[in-house]
Parts: structure tokens; C-alpha cells; sequence
């Protein structure tokens, strides 16, 4: 399989975002009108009609990438605010019913409800992507296996999908309970090298599990035709700083992982078991989650090991250009987070409250 040259540790990011009816909160079906009235390509559609992505291009840093994201914030906002519309981020619509949704009109979409059925339709739910540059293949099952060991951090961090169709699910993050049950989502299967990924992917291709490589949805999963490892395990993010703080942490956590390879070290991980126990936990109890760290069963809460992590990479973010926006992560620690911002609301104003803080941070 071919592997596309992509220059080391350059990133792009993939912001989805919900549309809403702000005097009702529920998601807008518009997203075609506000696509062709921004009209720029870095503006795309997505699998519900209410939905959209923000894709940036090819950065050298962290800062470079989430400076154009808010740009292009500004303008969907603008934009939206024209046509009586307003955008959020989050990981999952806190009350919209899935039924009463329409996906968009694309082949890739109506394939994921074919296959899925109803857990397809259930999808209203929203994600950031993080694609970093890999120089050499034969990095890319070795970077994607250190990531999972790393996802409880930034699944934490990013989480904010506590509502489900009206109801305090109990979790931090319900998109990651809800994305898993497509039949090619979730965690990979624990690789070893890229010979293995090959035949792993002809065998799914073989057996009609997938018909392209676009459709492993994994939560961290190698794009091979622009040479990137992408993660894609974070919730929507709220604001400009959540969205800054998980791509920074996630920029540094890859680049300190490819120069332990390039540096000959050891290559310890958890095992399978241990990385689904902590991405449950992580989904469940957010920053607030206990995760295991190692298999002697050695237990820290998760924003105690984000925040130790801010600090280890704080010299791999001054390489990447990534200070500014790792300094996001204090802060999203110091706030609490997105579920107990959201619960928050919730006890003060009902979903209106919720709706209405979602909105205003999407313009902070």
C-alpha cells in the first residue's frame, strides 16, 4: 500500500460543528444554504444536514492551525448569524431526537445507515480530527499504538456530550459510547507493523467489512493517501481554547512518541484490556476519571496526568509552535471542563441555559 510523503509533525484539523435554530436550540437542516453563502472549500458538509466541518490546510504549527480555524470561525458565525442561525460545538446535540434528523446527500453517508440501521441514524454527533505528519511508514502502526495508550487524556480533556436527547446520560462523553457501536469504530485492533495493517485491510476488504479505507472509523487510525496518523477520538469543542488545547496536547503527545522511536526506546504499552477499561473510563467520568497507568494497576486522576503532560511537553510545544495553544490546557482544567459547565447550566436554566452557554462560547 502506498504512503503518501508527508513532512514530520505538520498538522491540519477537522472541526465539526452543529448548526442551530437559536430560539429553539435544535439543530437547523440549512447547511447547504450556509456553505454556498461562505462559498471557500475549506468549508465542507457533513453526514447530517445541520452539520458542517471546518478543514484547515497544512501547517508547520499548532498555533498557525488553530489561528485559521478562528477565522474561519469568525466567518461560519457571521455567516450564520445573517441567515438567523448560530453555531455550536459539542460532542453530542444535547436535545435534538435522532429521528426527526436528515443526513446529508452523499453516498458515504447513506452506506454508514445501510450498514448501521438505527445505530447509523443515531449519529448527531460531533468530533475533532487531528491529522500530524509521519516521514516514514513504517512509524505509523507504532505512533498509533502509543496514542492508545494515550486517548484517556485527550478524550478527557476534550469531552463534552453529558445530554442525550434531553437526558443526563451519566457520562462525560455519550458520543464515545454512541460512535463505538458503528462495526468499524471505536479502538484498532492492537497492530504491530505496517505489514500487519496491509493484510488487516485486505482481509476487511475481502470480506465486505469495508469497501474503502475511509470507512474504519477507529479512534486513531493511519490516512495513508496524505501520510498522516489522525486522531480522532476528541468530542466537538466548544470554544476556540478547547479546540487549541486538545489539538496542542494531542500535536505534542505524537511528536514526543516519534522521537522515542527515533531515539531507539523501548516501546512499553498497556494492554487491550487496560486501553479499553481507561477509554470507558474516560468517556464516563471526564477529567474527573481515575486511569490506570500501568499494568501494575497504579491509578491517577485524569487531569492530574493531562496537566503533568502539559508540563513534560512543554519544550516539544516551543519546537512545534504550539505554546500559546497548549497554555490553553490550564485552562480548560481550571474551568472544570465542558460536562460540569453543561450540568451547570442545566441546574440554572434548563437546556435553554445549555444551549445558550454552548453558543456564546462558540463566539468567545
Amino acid at each position: 500500500m502506498d504512503f503518501a510523503s508527508s513532512k514530520r509533525s505538520t498538522l491540519g484539523v477537522e472541526w465539526e460543528l452543529a448548526l442551530i435554530d437559536p430560539s429553539t436550540g435544535d439543530i437547523a437542516p440549512h447547511a447547504k444554504e450556509l456553505l454556498a453563502a461562505i462559498d471557500d472549500p475549506r468549508f465542507d458538509k457533513e453526514f447530517l444536514r445541520g452539520m458542517i466541518e471546518l478543514i484547515t490546510g497544512v501547517h508547520e504549527t499548532t498555533d498557525a492551525a488553530v489561528d485559521e480555524l478562528r477565522g474561519m470561525r469568525d466567518r461560519a458565525v457571521d455567516e450564520a448569524d445573517r441567515m438567523g442561525l448560530a453555531l455550536v460545538g459539542t460532542g453530542t446535540h444535547p436535545t435534538s431526537r435522532w429521528r426527526q434528523q436528515e443526513q446529508a446527500d452523499d453516498p458515504r453517508y447513506r452506506r454508514v445507515v445501510e450498514k448501521a440501521g438505527d445505530w447509523g441514524r443515531r449519529l448527531i454527533i460531533f468530533g475533532v480530527h487531528n491529522h500530524v505528519g509521519i516521514e516514514d511508514r513504517a512509524k505509523a502502526v507504532p505512533l498509533l499504538r502509543t496514542m492508545l495508550d494515550k486517548l484517556p487524556l485527550i478524550l478527557a480533556l476534550s469531552a463534552s456530550s453529558p445530554f442525550w436527547q434531553g437526558v443526563d446520560t451519566g457520562f462525560a462523553s455519550h458520543r464515545t459510547m454512541l460512535f463505538q457501536q458503528l462495526p468499524t469504530g471505536g479502538l484498532p485492533p492492537m497492530l504491530v507493523d505496517w505489514p500487519e495493517y496491509e493484510r488487516t485491510l485486505e482481509d476487511m476488504l475481502r470480506a465486505g467489512v469495508i469497501d474503502e479505507l475511509g470507512e474504519l472509523r477507529w479512534d486513531v487510525r493511519p490516512s495513508p493517501e496524505i501520510g498522516t496518523i489522525e486522531v480522532r477520538v476528541a468530542d466537538g469543542a466548544p470554544s476556540i481554547d478547547d479546540l487549541a488545547a486538545v489539538t496542542a496536547l494531542t500535536h505534542c503527545l505524537i511528536e514526543e512518541a516519534s522521537r522515542d522511536l527515533d531515539e531507539g526506546k523501548a516501546q512499553l504499552h498497556l494492554p487491550y484490556w487496560l486501553v479499553k477499561e481507561n477509554k470507558w473510563r474516560a468517556a464516563r467520568d471526564g477529567l474527573e476519571a481515575t486511569v490506570i497507568v500501568d499494568e501494575q494497576g497504579t491509578l491517577q486522576r485524569a487531569s492530574d496526568a493531562i496537566a503533568e503532560a502539559a508540563d513534560r511537553l512543554a519544550p516539544i510545544a516551543a519546537d512545534l509552535g504550539a505554546t500559546r495553544s497548549l497554555g490553553a490546557v490550564e485552562r480548560v482544567l481550571a474551568s472544570g471542563g465542558w460536562p460540569a459547565r453543561q450540568r451547570a447550566a442545566f441546574e440554572r436554566g434548563g437546556h435553554a441555559a445549555v444551549m445558550a452557554e454552548l453558543a456564546g462560547a462558540m463566539r468567545s
